[in-house]
């Protein structure tokens, strides 16, 4: 287990394991909510971002996540954030003023790359987040912590274990899914197949080989996992008692106080417009 896959539980005795699966997803959803928030200037975006992502990496040194392991999980969406910033540097951000560079009628704005650095940030600090819910939580106790918030729901017919079932098992295929995709680019490359040559043609028939057999074995995968639930007996409309049952403890009082005041204070920031930076240094954006 040398890497960490997201959705993946990397079995450790810390702290954040042991704690109740209830708090763990309320705390993820806490932080999420500070993560997209937004403040009265770019100066207090970044200061508080940067907070936040001190707080989650902290977190993620606790739970012995490493950050070499989160940057491997994005390494396919470089792409994605370098059209991004292409984007932004043509299409700039509403309310742009500071031109850094300009030529004819293209301006170059400095707050394109403010936004494009906004958007890896959050990205980072959000897959950050993940990984330490996912792997210092077993798919058992997320679908016991999911089908507790949706529990409620059942007053009004809404399939609460279905879906607490649903999202368990999405998260379960994530690192299966990533696993099988490996054991296929290796497969097909020791058949000849090059994946990092030749011209767009020979890739797209390279990513062709590597997706349909990705999709058959995700669809056999799929019936393995049917059948062995209809073995089991498994009846979704029926009541279900648990094995193992959730236990909030004191530490779980306390760590949800702790997100509850930290959450607060990234709120009260943005529905008081607060912007600290700003009036110590009145010449920052």
């Amino acid at each position: 287990m040398d890497k960490y896959i997201l959705g993946k539980y990397v079995p450790y005795n810390t702290i954040i394991h042991r704690l109740d699966p209830r708090m763990k997803i309320l705390g993820m959803i806490m932080l999420m909510v500070s993560v997209f928030l937004s403040y009265g200037s770019w100066t207090m975006m970044f200061v508080l971002s940067g907070i936040n992502a001190i707080v989650i990496f902290a977190l993620m040194l606790i739970s012995k996540v490493r950050l070499r392991d989160l940057l491997y999980q994005l390494r396919s969406l470089w792409l994605l954030i370098l059209i991004l910033m292409f984007i932004n540097i043509f299409v700039p951000p509403v309310g742009s003023i500071h031109v850094i560079a300009e030529s004819g009628n293209f301006k170059l704005y400095a707050e394109s790359f403010l936004q494009s650095g906004k958007i890896i940030l959050r990205l980072l600090e959000m897959f950050g987040i993940a990984m330490i819910l996912t792997s210092t939580t077993t798919p058992q106790e997320l679908t016991d912590g999911f089908a507790f918030f949706l529990r409620p729901l059942k007053k009004i017919r809404f399939p609460s274990e279905e879906v607490a079932m649903t999202v368990s098992i999405a998260l379960r295929f994530i690192p299966t899914l990533l696993e099988e995709t490996n054991r296929i680019y290796k497969a097909q490359s020791s058949r000849g197949i090059d994946f990092k040559r030749g011209n767009i043609k020979e890739k797209f028939k390279g990513i062709i080989s590597l997706i349909i057999p990705l999709f058959v074995s995700s669809f056999s995968m799929s019936d393995d996992l049917a059948f062995a639930l209809e073995a089991r007996g498994y009846n979704p409309k029926a009541k279900r008692t648990q094995y193992r049952k959730l236990h909030w403890s004191v530490n779980d009082t306390i760590a949800v106080v702790l997100i509850v005041l930290y959450m607060s204070m990234f709120i009260t920031f943005t529905a008081m417009n607060l912007d600290f930076i700003k009036q110590a240094f009145p010449f920052v954006w």
